[in-house]
C-alpha cells in the first residue's frame, strides 16, 4: 500500500513539475494535463498570435479576429476553411489527427500560421 501511495505521489509531483516548466517557458504548448482542449489564436495587426501552436489530438483551436478588417483562416492542404471573419467573430476547427497543419488569410496571403497536432 505504501509503495502504491509513493508512486501516485511521484506522478502528481512530476505531472505539476512539466506543467509548470511549460509556463515558465513561455511556451505556446497545450500540455496533456490541462483539462480544457481549447487553445486561441488572436488574428490582430495582420497576423495571427501565436504563429505556431502545438497542441494534442483532439484539441479545438478557436481564432478570433481582434482586427478592426476582416480576415480568414483557410488551411493550406483545404483540411479546414472559414468564412471571412469581421472584427471579434470567431472560427474553430477540432484537430483529430497528428500532423503539421499550416494556414494562412485568403484574403492577406502574407499572414500564416501553423498548427502541430502531436
Amino acid at each position: 500500500m505504501r509503495r502504491s501511495v509513493s508512486i501516485a505521489v511521484l506522478l502528481v509531483v512530476f505531472g505539476l513539475g512539466i506543467a509548470g516548466l511549460g509556463a515558465r517557458t513561455g511556451s505556446f504548448t497545450a500540455s496533456a494535463q490541462q483539462k480544457s482542449e481549447t487553445m486561441e489564436v488572436k488574428i490582430d495587426n495582420f497576423s495571427f498570435g501565436p504563429g505556431t501552436l502545438t497542441v494534442p489530438v483532439g484539441t479545438t483551436v478557436t481564432w478570433t479576429n481582434r482586427d478592426d478588417i476582416p480576415h480568414t483562416v483557410v488551411s493550406t492542404e483545404g483540411v479546414f476553411k472559414s468564412k471571412v471573419l469581421d472584427t471579434d467573430e470567431k472560427f474553430s476547427f477540432t484537430f483529430t489527427k497528428a500532423g503539421s497543419y499550416p494556414y494562412f488569410c485568403s484574403i492577406h496571403p502574407k499572414m500564416t500560421g501553423k498548427v502541430v497536432v502531436q
